[in-house]
């Protein structure tokens, strides 16, 4: 029995001998068109389960379900649609709609108006169980066995930063928010921002500004990890949230989006610190817990 040859170009298994360069596409930040960004996945930082993070017209990104429901389970004020790449809290009239993650996360309080989405919660729940079981999920503030015995980092786990005199909410710790961009095996750099060959910022008190029109906040001053002392060049990478490998590889693809969050005193007030945070807290006869470290 005489085998059949592969056409040309391909081997016997059908794939192709040579594979075409593919072009790194990215999403400019000024930018009219969002359908790149749409479906970005993730992890809520608080249970663990899968998110889809989206952007609203604003521009704000909002995390939802990654799976759409009927419309007749889901309240009418928890509805969004999802046109063009943006996200829009509303419904667009047909049987399905989308869901925002906070009202089933079940790290929060469920609310007793939602009683139709309850099995979707308990399900999550069930997720988040099997994934601390596992120890493929780690809550935050929970600090592992060794840090634990000996000694307790203080730090914020969601850090303020200025940056282009433009403050921003962080979704990790500054040495812990990580690079953007598509490496080689074309999986999400693992590089951190804050590398010991690059200049970093400075933890310095600020004052607890607010918007105009609004109501007087109770603490004067905030911890602020300031990088406009930084190069226009070095904060511009930081905004695009790249290490700087990838920075200077502008046509690399972007993995994810940038998780800066514009920062409101108000809508942020647990997230402020009034004092600097140290490296390293040794446990003593006269340091407080871990719990009032950041009160």
């Amino acid at each position: 029995m005489r085998s059949t040859p592969p056409p040309p170009g391909r081997r016997w298994d059908g794939s192709l001998t040579a594979v075409r360069p593919r072009r790194s596409l990215r999403v400019a930040p000024d930018g009219v068109s969002w359908l790149l960004r749409c479906g970005q996945t993730g992890r809520c930082r608080d249970c663990g389960n899968r998110i889809e993070w989206y952007h609203r017209t604003n521009r704000q990104p909002v995390r939802l379900h990654p799976h759409e429901l009927p419309t007749a389970r889901v309240p009418a004020a928890c509805r969004w649609h999802v046109s063009s790449g943006v996200a829009y809290p509303a419904g667009d009239g047909t049987r399905w709609c989308r869901l925002p993650h906070a009202a089933v996360c079940p790290a929060r309080d469920a609310s007793p108006a939602m009683p139709e989405l309850v099995a979707l919660r308990r399900a999550l729940a069930l997720n988040t169980r099997r994934l601390l079981d596992s120890g493929a999920f780690t809550p935050p503030g929970a600090p592992s066995g060794a840090e634990a015995a000996t000694s307790t980092v203080c730090r914020p786990a969601r850090p303020i930063v200025q940056l282009l005199y433009i403050r921003y909410l962080a979704a990790h710790p500054v040495d812990e928010i990580q690079c953007v961009a598509q490496a080689r095996r074309r999986h999400r750099c693992s590089n951190p921002l804050l590398t010991p060959d690059a200049p970093s910022g400075t933890w310095t008190l600020v004052p607890a500004t607010r918007a105009h029109g609004q109501l007087a906040l109770p603490t004067e001053v905030m911890a602020v990890y300031d990088l406009s002392g930084l190069p226009y060049a070095e904060q511009l990478r930081w905004r695009a949230q790249r290490c700087p490998q990838h920075a200077a590889a502008p046509s690399a693809a972007d993995m994810a989006i940038a998780d800066w969050e514009p920062f409101d005193p108000l809508v942020h007030h647990e997230h402020i610190h009034t004092r600097l945070p140290t490296h390293v807290r040794r446990p003593g006869p006269t340091a407080r817990s871990r719990k009032e470290a950041w009160r």
